[in-house]
């Protein structure tokens, strides 16, 4: 399983991004997909998850009413919408894939893990 991050960059505080990981393989609805992101200094951190059909997602509460996850399973990708975004919301951005996974915000429940997009905002 191969997991590809792309669409981060660089946006002024209360802009937006769209972040989407695609899946290297076909049995992409049996994987739950999460986010995660890391800042300098701080260990990754959860930011959602959705589960293989799309019918349960989860957010950490820092990001909940700003932030969606949704995927599309015809096209083997994950994305997650960031709207008004903060400076404290700058981190490197993983995202993750579990055989059936229920959607943990605990890393050590994710087997798999793209190589994370920078997103970087300013104030």
């Amino acid at each position: 399983v191969q997991l590809q991050a792309s669409g981060g960059g660089l946006v002024q505080a209360g802009g937006s991004l769209r972040l989407s990981c695609a899946f290297s393989e076909r049995t992409f609805s049996s994987y739950a997909m999460g986010w995660f992101r890391q800042s300098p200094g701080k260990e990754r951190e959860f930011v959602a998850a959705i589960s293989g059909t799309g019918s349960s997602v989860s957010y950490d509460d820092s990001v909940k009413g700003r932030f969606t996850i949704s995927r599309d399973n015809a096209k083997n990708t994950v994305y997650l919408r960031m709207n008004t975004l903060s400076p404290e919301d700058t981190a490197v951005y993983y995202c993750a894939a579990e055989l059936y996974g229920s959607g943990s915000s605990i890393n050590n429940a994710w087997r798999y893990w793209g190589q994370g997009t920078q997103v970087t905002v300013s104030s």
